[in-house]
């Protein structure tokens, strides 16, 4: 009997749940069916081990790649100066872009692989030397004198037999070194890998340089070889190579330009590489293989010039505005609207109005360019550019494969980006959707909305993110024409392990009706109680809390979170516009004030301290 009655009430339960069930539509669990990112990720897509020629050439003898992927995920690995080196939090992602031209080469060279000593390559570099080179030279510096380091740039910029001599069934054998290992490491929802490559490509010296990131596994990667600048520095040409790698093998690629600050104009230039008005045809391709852009790293923030922006008091930030690239031609004022991002946003805007397209519609990331096979990006844990910068080595007078000073180094950056998950395919999504942005180094975590209905108490609303994705777009993304001015939704939480925030911005550029190009800062949130001067047009610096003589500070000023909820004042629906988010840290003391407490190196030039940051990707408007 009792066993009848429990039978029963199961049986009813059963049913009384079923039928809740279908009475209603909208899932219980809030986690059901929503497909938007919730959650991003940090990570570098420009990162050097020493299979690059010139990280190997400037003493990166010994990590390889599988040691850049294994020091990214969290892993204590030693550097070159013999120092254990290791994150404080892993990365979420990485894609080791080792350069096309003589990728792995150099390393054959010095151990006199037979693959390459049989070639007429191998034959041909070795007899220009005396004395072999000795892998274990204790003198990096004897390495480079000895390497044909500079077979690796002339190479680039100047067409020779050498090209044609490095074996095919080498560069295979490499490239399938390069693709499996990137696949070795890939963990998805833990840790992603890309396999990826640097096209580094220049100009008369001025620099042109993509880094080539892959979705796909080494099976599909392997079943093409990377296009090089030893075929072609123009673009075009690498985006052709490009699509055929996705109609050969079915994968996917998208091509990240860098360094646009020492393009000397290049980079976002209003012609193509052969000097024709940019087309159609031409602003079509760079949108559909370039959605993202590098704008800060190593060598150099790109965002912004003071000369370019000058009410802004943030515009000059780890500038490098003096030569080109190689360091072969002087930089002058005329070629910064082509060398930096806010400038060739506003460019692309007049350009659409030309060529039916925007060319410059890209979204911002940023990523190291370390050539060390180390990922690093923090002020008080700053490995170099090259194995002869790294801390211990690098000193006032030292300077960076002889170019510029090892004191004008900036310890950035990273890219950021919102996804659903923390897989190729979820992260390479975003990317093409411009759901990115870039950092110096920070963590900072950064939300960025805009549509034309945001009600103000939205920014606070535990649905925040619902409700932007739901009545707007995301960043990286476009609106059509609504009613009224759009009103945009910023959020940003500082990184838990660096800089309170100081403020918010929001950066608009916009192009009248005489096709002149303009930009404005809006203040939206700012730390401290502190309000805008009236007559300056600008808020209060924040102070700064830091201690030179300790290396220290506290974030006993700025703020944990600032948000806002902004219209645009001064909006007008028939001009064309773009807006960003940029989100500023509190003073804090630059890497090379911790170089000298631990190892007494002098940088009497270098800045003493540093405000990071972070940019969105910009939200585009269109009239219709």
């Amino acid at each position: 009997m009792y066993r009848r009655h429990a039978l029963t009430a199961a049986v009813a339960a059963l049913l009384f749940t079923q039928g809740a069930a279908q009475a209603n539509d909208t899932p219980y669990s809030t986690g059901v069916d929503t497909d938007y990112p919730k959650r991003v990720f940090f990570g570098d897509l420009h990162l050097h081990s020493n299979t690059s020629a010139d990280a190997h050439s400037m003493g990166n003898l010994l990590l390889t790649s599988a040691d850049a992927y294994r020091f990214a995920r969290g892993e204590k690995v030693v550097a070159s100066n013999g120092l254990p080196a290791q994150l404080k939090r892993p990365l979420d992602f990485l894609s080791v872009t080792d350069h096309a031209e003589f990728m792995g080469i150099y390393r054959m060279f010095t151990i006199e692989d037979p693959r390459l000593m049989n070639s007429d390559l191998g034959k041909a570099w070795l007899s220009r030397y005396d004395t072999k080179p000795d892998p274990n030279e204790a003198d990096p510096t004897r390495l480079v004198a000895r390497n044909p380091i500079a077979a690796f740039v002339n190479s680039i910029n100047n067409p020779d037999a050498e090209r044609d001599a490095y074996p095919t069934e080498l560069k295979s054998a490499i490239w399938t070194d390069v693709a499996r290992t990137a696949d070795e490491f890939n963990s998805p929802g833990i840790f992603t890998t890309f396999t990826g490559y640097e096209w580094t490509a220049m100009r008369d010296g001025n620099n042109l340089h993509r880094c080539v990131i892959l979705k796909d596994s080494a099976e599909v990667a392997t079943g093409w070889l990377p296009y090089s600048a030893q075929s072609s520095s123009n673009p075009e040409d690498l985006w052709a190579a490009l699509t055929d790698y996705e109609q050969i093998t079915g994968g996917e690629a998208l091509s990240i330009p860098h360094n646009g600050n020492l393009s000397n104009g290049l980079m976002w230039d209003t012609v193509d590489y052969d000097g024709d008005a940019i087309d159609n045809d031409y602003a079509e391709a760079r949108m559909r293989w370039e959605p993202i852009a590098e704008v800060t790293q190593i060598k150099g923030d790109s965002e912004t010039h003071p000369s370019l922006s000058p009410e802004d008091p943030f515009a000059d930030f780890e500038r490098w505005d003096e030569f080109n690239i190689s360091n072969t031609m002087k930089t002058t004022p005329d070629m910064y609207p082509g060398s930096y991002a806010r400038s060739a946003l506003q460019r692309g805007l007049a350009l659409e109005r030309s060529a039916g397209a925007n060319p410059y519609a890209f979204g911002m990331i940023g990523s190291t360019d370390d050539h060390t096979s180390l990922a690093t990006a923090e002020e008080d844990n700053f490995f170099g550019k090259f194995a002869n910068s790294e801390p211990g080595v690098r000193t006032g007078d030292s300077r960076m494969a002889g170019l510029n000073a090892d004191w004008e180094l900036g310890a950035s950056g990273l890219a950021a980006v919102w996804a659903p998950q923390n897989t190729r395919e979820d992260l390479f999504a975003s990317m093409k959707r411009r759901e990115v942005y870039a950092t110096t180094g920070s963590r900072i975590v950064l939300r960025f909305f805009g549509g034309w209905n945001y009600a103000p108490e939205s920014i606070n609303s535990p649905y925040f993110e619902t409700i932007g994705y739901r009545d707007g777009v995301p960043m990286g993304g476009e609106l059509s024409q609504g009613s009224g001015a759009p009103t945009f939704m910023v959020q940003a939480m500082k990184d838990p392990d660096a800089a309170n925030l100081d403020q918010v911005q929001i950066i608009k550029g916009w192009i009248d009706s005489d096709g002149a190009t303009h930009e404005q800062i809006y203040y939206v949130a700012l730390s401290d109680d502190r309000g805008v001067d009236p007559e300056t047009g600008q808020p209060e610096p924040v102070g700064s809390t830091v201690d030179l003589e300790n290396v220290s500070f506290s974030n006993t000023i700025g703020a944990v979170q600032l948000s806002a909820h902004w219209t645009d004042p001064d909006f007008d629906a028939d001009q064309a516009a773009f807006y960003y988010a940029r989100a500023i840290e509190i003073p804090r003391p630059r890497w090379s004030e911790y170089d000298r407490k631990a190892f007494g190196a002098d940088f009497a030039e270098a800045p003493r301290t540093v405000q990071d940051r972070a940019y969105s990707s910009p939200i585009w408007y269109r009239p219709e």
